[in-house]
């Protein structure tokens, strides 16, 4: 969910105002969806709305609003909408159009913009918190992902707050696998093979009744899952049931064993299924 961005801004709205710009409407083609944002500061800018001219004259629009709105002494509330057409006047040729929403934030609000920050609806269930899973927390949290970590470990998780990362300690570990949302995408990289095959068994066990886990994802070797495969089975489940597990995860044709670059391969992977899954 974007956090360290997040963190970024909250940081500076302690001390200075800023003015939150996003995308209310669109029409026709464009740079970004509604709900893509950008906080602009006096002096910095963060997030995007898409960039190019579109972009320049929105920080510009917004640093005005900025001065005119501080020297008159205004407080919370104050906003501004304005429509802009993505033609030869922007030296865009997109051809659609944006309708763009500025909001005011005075110094100190932290609290009224978290109460306003966009919640992703796509959800990420990660079961370990070990090299890979606090590389792919660092990826995914410049995603627009809400991400629940779970592990079964007490002191496991970083102690600096993490913006849309629910950490969670469960022990036993797949207890949690029931109370997840419906259509996570489920990422099962544990500390213990143990712990992992039982994870496995309580998702392939929720989709037994629910069927609302589009993708559950072990990581680990096809040797790894031969075994578990026989021992899912010698369970009860049958052959189409197992292949509801991809293992090993992440895109193929990235090789390396570092932590990071597993993660970006298991992102991408991720952001593939969640796009099929749209069209």
């Amino acid at each position: 969910m974007w956090s360290e961005t997040y963190k970024q801004i909250l940081a500076r709205l302690e001390h200075e105002p800023l003015c939150w710009v996003w995308v209310h409407a669109a029409r026709g083609s464009v740079p970004r969806e509604p709900g893509a944002w950008m906080a602009v500061f006096a002096d910095r800018m963060l997030g995007t709305i898409g960039g190019g001219h579109l972009e320049w004259q929105a920080m510009e629009q917004a640093r005005q609003l900025l001065r005119q709105w501080s020297a008159a002494g205004h407080g919370s509330g104050q906003s501004h909408v304005q429509r802009y057409a993505l033609g030869p006047s922007l030296g865009q040729c997109c051809g659609g159009s944006v309708e763009l929403h500025y909001s005011w934030f005075g110094a100190g609000e932290g609290a009224r913009l978290r109460g306003q920050l966009p919640v992703p609806t796509s959800c990420v269930a990660l079961f370990g918190a070990g090299h890979v899973g606090h590389a792919l927390v660092r990826i995914l949290g410049s995603l627009p992902y809400r991400v629940i970590w779970v592990d079964s470990r007490d002191a496991v998780f970083p102690e600096q707050e993490q913006i849309g990362v629910e950490c969670e300690h469960s022990d036993p570990v797949q207890a949690a696998v029931a109370d997840l949302p419906a259509r996570s995408q489920v990422l099962i990289m544990s500390f213990s093979h143990a712990e992992d095959l039982e994870i496995v068994a309580s998702c392939l066990l929720r989709q037994r009744q629910h069927g609302d886990l589009p993708y559950i994802g072990l990581i680990g070797s096809k040797t790894k899952w031969a075994t578990f495969s026989r021992r899912l089975r010698e369970r009860g489940f049958s052959d189409e049931e197992l292949a509801q597990v991809t293992c090993p995860i992440g895109v193929p044709g990235i090789d390396g064993k570092e932590p990071e670059v597993i993660a970006v391969a298991v992102a991408a992977q991720l952001l593939q299924q969640r796009q099929s899954q749209q069209l």
